[in-house]
Formats: C-alpha cells, sequence, structure tokens
C-alpha cells in the first residue's frame, strides 16, 4: 500500500496546511477531513482590494491572503482560503471548500468544489476539479476535467494491484502528484491517483493507479 499514501504523492515543504495532510496515511484522506478542518480555521481575513465585479458569497468564511489577483467575474462561494499569489481569473467558479496553497491559478471558466492544490498547482483553462488534490506544479491543461462521480452513485472504488480498493467517498475526483502534466482535454476517471513527474498526453480517459513518471499513452500518434 506504500504507492497509495500521502507520501508518494506529495512534499508538503513549503506548504501552510501541513496539519491537514498525513503523508503516512493514504492520499485521498485529507479530503475525508477537509470541511473538519475548515472549522478549525480562522477565516474572514481578506488580506487584498477586491475589485468591482468579483462576487464573494459568505465572506466571513473567505481567507484571502497578500498577493493574491482576483479578476472582476469571479465568483468565490465560502467556506474558502486562498494562499499568497494565487490568481483567480475572469469567470472562475469556486462552490466552496477549496484551499489552495502559495501562486496557485484557477482560471477562466474553470470550475473547483471540495479540493485541495498544493503550491503552484494550475487549473488555468476550462477545468473541473471536484473532490481532488493537487500536488505542486500540477499542470492541467485547457479543457481536463476530474471526474469525480460514479453513474450509479456508488462509493469510489479502483484496482490496486488485482484488489479492489474502496475510498469510502461518493465524491472523489483523483489525487494528481507532484510537477504532474494532464495535456488538453484529457479527462480523469473517479478515483484515479497519477504520481509524481508524470505526463499524460492529450485527449486521453485516464484511470486507475499511475505510478511516478508514468508517459500515459494510449493512443498511437499518426505518421
Amino acid at each position: 500500500m506504500q504507492e497509495l499514501s500521502a507520501k508518494y504523492f506529495f512534499n508538503l515543504d513549503g506548504f501552510d496546511h501541513q496539519d491537514l495532510i498525513d503523508l503516512e496515511k493514504v492520499a485521498w484522506d485529507p479530503l475525508l477531513h477537509l470541511k473538519d478542518y475548515f472549522q478549525t480555521q480562522t477565516l474572514g481575513n481578506i488580506e487584498i482590494d477586491i475589485p468591482l465585479g468579483v462576487h464573494l458569497v459568505n465572506p466571513s468564511k473567505i481567507s484571502i491572503a497578500k498577493g493574491c489577483v482576483i479578476e472582476p467575474g469571479a465568483y468565490i462561494e465560502g467556506p474558502v482560503i486562498l494562499g499568497e499569489g494565487t490568481t483567480i481569473r475572469h469567470g472562475a467558479y469556486i462552490r466552496g471548500y477549496v484551499l489552495t496553497g502559495k501562486g496557485c491559478v484557477i482560471g477562466h471558466a474553470t470550475e473547483v468544489k471540495h479540493s485541495i492544490l498544493l503550491n503552484h498547482a494550475r487549473a488555468a483553462h476550462f477545468n473541473y476539479v471536484g473532490d481532488s488534490i493537487l500536488g505542486n506544479d500540477v499542470n492541467l491543461g485547457a479543457g481536463v476535467k476530474i471526474a469525480n462521480s460514479r453513474l450509479d452513485k456508488e462509493a469510489i472504488t479502483f484496482l490496486y494491484e488485482q484488489k479492489k480498493i474502496s475510498t469510502h467517498l461518493r465524491k472523489f475526483g483523483a489525487i494528481i502528484g507532484d510537477h504532474t502534466q494532464i495535456g488538453c482535454n484529457a479527462v480523469t476517471t473517479p478515483g484515479t491517483l497519477i504520481g509524481k513527474h508524470s505526463f499524460c498526453y492529450p485527449c486521453e480517459v485516464i484511470q486507475g493507479v499511475l505510478k511516478e513518471k508514468t508517459r500515459y499513452q494510449t493512443r498511437q500518434p499518426k505518421d
């Protein structure tokens, strides 16, 4: 089970919320405790001037650190914590229980809910990120969608070493390890785990547990 632990996917150096992630537990464990973690935080600390055209819902439950850039047209519903230097672009939709580290990007037409972004994670263009954890320096290409619910609404399971693993979560998208890149218009199925330094080609359907430094490509390139 070593390759399912959080330490296989993430380095927490410099992350301001290390108490949320136990590196010895399974990588999706923080999602089980994210709402409770928000209850322990002092929220409502907005350290920047919010421009006209930004829509804040429950601002007393929103904390925005210094150096953040929030563009007009962004919609942010608390509880939310945005780390120092994070950018929220025009048309972004943040639906609550979202926590970012430093220097993250949530971009135009991107929807994020109940998720954790470690430092410098980027979901910059037309993305959906639900019930997921993006590691340090993860980049989602334009149009990447992280599916987080089975069609039959049952708990999310996946196969690991020919064994069925249940996450006990009915909403669970993906765990994406540090420095991984996912190409444009790819989709991850519920319960996908991708190790560090991986590279997933565009327009793929990605599923299961991928080891670190995986090059994921099922489509054969044309000559």
